[in-house]
């Protein structure tokens, strides 16, 4: 009797302490997420156009599928002893059928795409059907299509190529077997030290080879025609000092095969393509005139190579901005570049014609007002690619898009997403989702249902009573204001926003009061404000505000911002510059919340960022955004950005386990850490919007205009034709 007494006293504490790891494990599992500036609205897609044709919406054919976003394309040479053994191998792919001998080839690309939550490079082929008496892009757009049209393969096995590590992907070319592209899989281990390098993929092994040297930054690859050379835009091994402009490279080259050999031959220059083995063109900002334009450097055919041995010619005039070219083997009769007029608010493809010197016109006599990126030619010049939006919507059926857009987490318990909002933040028991549109607050459930707006003014940052769990605290007016400016502390009853009580204003000094975060019991609320001309932090009371109880937590001239309460109620993390107030440079700190025990969390270096601190649900970890890894990509080849290459790290309170969660060129901020764990599938939502982004502000700037006092106004455009 005693023994089974023993043994079932045994079992039950077995059981106890299954259930306690069992709730250990499950109270661990949580959600991560946080905005990308633009990036929901992007919806690229990659087209072409005929070049010998006068360009028309009839005769533009979209070549990749609508999912997701896919961009920076690469017409492969049809002779490719890989893409023959790919299509013809039937275990890689499924046949799309018998062709018809007057058919023509498939057209063939390959492209980087962020399908799946993670960046990737494709090869797409898309067949014609002339039996149908139809063009492909026709089938393709038709549910049900007789025959297979598109053969689809990704060209990399991410987990074999980057040792299981999420990375970014862009700029392919493929030279024989071998794909070369720029990858962020890699930590220089230095803060604010770009990722991106240049590999090549043996794409029959998977056998991979970095070609950059560490240390060092290489962009924008090209391979010269014979695949023995390869072009970078090289940011060697310079820090980044945060410019928003263009960024400053220079053009090296290096055997394609390992790297060796590496030469720089110009200084100054972007986004180089060849046309032969001794002549490329790139871009640059002429110091003479301040317009972008293309540049043409020829290599000597015998002796060392060297930037004092090379001839370099301006190729394109002043009077707009040219850049990023792209030529076809052997042909130096035209190249093709985006272009930013003084007439126009929109970037567009346009042909220059070398022998002619004067620019034809593409893409504006079929989508006049939508912008056009990073043009590349077809190897027999017959056809022109670039990625724009797909036009209407940003999803394809036209009535919605994506809420929560998975991306892969690189850390299991961690679900990881992205939010079509700004300064998101979770409720206490995570089912919803308090954001912000400008103007507005919103509300929305965590599974995309119940949306609905609960502010109607122009506010920024969101932050839920822990305690009173209907109530929301946001920043009223102004975002990126002066010191001077009103902003005011508000809290909304979401659930009562039709009562008179339901929006109560917690400040209401005239001041600039914003980034409020409530303590863990409910009771106080830490925020940044100016009532003593510079930006410090205060707490007050969370339910009378600033009347009912207040005092000051920092002092001094600097900017204290960006403020959170830790879950336990023992740290607040912030946001400062005071390393070198008004510098634009923020570090992460962390204080007790009776003023005692401030450390810095996070160095930033000269200029860096390190900003929206999170704590996690334990309070053991803090989530922020930083350009902590630097720049991933030339920035004029992408839409812009205000704080460009924000990236989403987390880390420990005791300064240990730095992770980087998010790899891409766009800029990723404001992250909320949630209680649940999400499952890591897109969620999606009912909106019916136009795609829209902006330009890089400094192209709507023209020099002669500038002169005058006159610049182009920043644009936000619809994408459509």
């Amino acid at each position: 009797m005693k023994l089974q007494t023993i043994f079932c006293s045994l079992l039950y504490l077995l059981s106890a302490v299954f259930r306690a790891t069992a709730d250990e494990d499950s109270s661990s599992r949580s959600s991560i997420i946080f905005t990308t500036l633009g990036r929901s609205d992007y919806a690229f897609d990659i087209y072409t156009l005929p070049i010998s044709d006068r360009p028309t919406t009839a005769n533009e054919i979209k070549i990749t599928d609508g999912e997701s976003v896919n961009f920076n394309g690469h017409f492969p040479s049809p002779s490719s002893s890989f893409l023959s053994f790919l299509l013809r191998n039937q275990t890689l792919i499924q046949s799309p059928g018998p062709q018809d001998s007057r058919d023509p080839p498939p057209l063939q690309l390959i492209y980087v795409t962020e399908r799946n939550g993670t960046s990737n490079i494709y090869y797409d082929a898309v067949y014609y059907d002339t039996r149908r008496n139809t063009r492909s892009r026709t089938a393709l757009e038709q549910h049900g299509a007789e025959v297979s049209t598109r053969v689809q393969v990704p060209l990399l096995d991410l987990n074999e190529v980057n040792g299981g590590v999420i990375s970014m992907k862009d700029k392919p070319s493929l030279s024989g077997e071998y794909l070369i592209y720029v990858s962020t899989h890699e930590n220089p281990g230095t803060p604010r030290t770009s990722w991106a390098a240049v590999y090549s993929t043996e794409l029959k092994t998977g056998l991979t080879r970095r070609l950059t040297p560490y240390g060092v930054a290489d962009f924008s690859p090209a391979v010269s025609p014979s695949g023995k050379y390869t072009a970078v835009a090289s940011y060697g091994n310079k820090g980044w000092d945060g410019e928003v402009e263009m960024l400053s490279t220079d053009i090296y080259i290096f055997l394609t095969r390992d790297g060796t050999q590496r030469v720089k031959i110009v200084e100054n220059g972007g986004w180089p393509c060849w046309v032969d083995e001794s002549t490329l063109f790139f871009h640059r900002k002429s110091e003479e005139d301040d317009w972008i334009s293309v540049y043409k450097v020829i290599l000597p055919k015998t002796g060392l190579v060297s930037t004092e041995s090379v001839s370099i010619q301006r190729v394109t005039p002043p009077g707009l901005h040219a850049f990023t070219p792209a030529t076809s083997p052997g042909n130096n009769k035209f190249i093709a570049v985006a272009t930013r007029r003084p007439t126009s608010s929109y970037r567009h493809i346009e042909l220059f014609d070398l022998v002619k010197n004067k620019f034809i016109e593409l893409t504006r006599f079929v989508s006049p007002k939508t912008h056009h990126l990073n043009p590349f030619i077809s190897p027999d010049s017959s056809r022109v690619g670039y990625h724009k939006c797909r036009g209407g919507s940003t999803r394809e059926d036209g009535n919605t898009q994506l809420l929560l857009e998975n991306i892969k987490s690189p850390l299991p318990d961690i679900s990881l997403f992205r939010f079509d909002g700004s300064f998101p933040s979770f409720s206490p028991n995570g089912d919803r989702i308090a954001f912000v549109e400008f103007p507005g607050v919103y509300v929305v459930n965590s599974d995309g249902s119940n949306r609905r707006q609960v502010y109607f003014k122009n506010a920024f940052s969101t932050v839920w009573d822990p305690v009173r769990e209907a109530v929301v605290y946001t920043s009223g007016g102004p975002e990126f204001a002066s010191e001077s400016s009103e902003v005011d502390i508000i809290s909304i009853n979401v659930d009562d926003v039709d009562g008179v009580s339901a929006v109560r204003r917690l400040t209401t000094n005239g001041k600039n009061n914003a980034f409020p975060s409530v303590s863990p019991d409910g009771k106080w609320i830490v925020f940044r404000s100016t009532r003593t001309g510079y930006k410090n932090l205060y707490i007050m009371d969370a339910e009378g505000g600033e009347g009912y109880g207040l005092h000051r937590l920092t002092e001094g001239p600097w900017s204290d911002t960006m403020c959170n309460w830790s879950p336990d109620g023992e740290w607040i993390a912030f946001a400062s510059d005071r390393y070198n107030p008004g510098s634009g440079s923020f570090e992460m700190y962390l204080i007790h919340p009776n003023g005692t025990g401030l450390r810095k969390l996070i160095q930033s270096g000269s200029a860096g960022r390190a900003n929206h601190p999170y704590f996690s649900p334990d309070g053991k970890s803090i989530v922020f955004t930083s350009d902590y890894g630097g720049i991933s990509a030339e920035p004029i080849s992408t839409p812009h950005q205000y704080q460009p290459y924000g990236e989403i790290f987390k880390i420990k309170l005791d300064g240990s386990d730095l992770k980087r969660l998010t790899q891409n060129s766009f800029e990723d901020g404001t992250p909320a850490w949630g209680p649940r764990f999400i499952r890591p599938v897109d969620v999606e939502e009912v909106k019916n919007e136009q795609c829209a982004f902006e330009d890089c502000h400094w192209l709507n700037e023209m020099p002669n205009q500038r002169d005058r006092g006159a610049a182009l106004e920043p644009d936000k455009v619809q994408c459509g034709v």
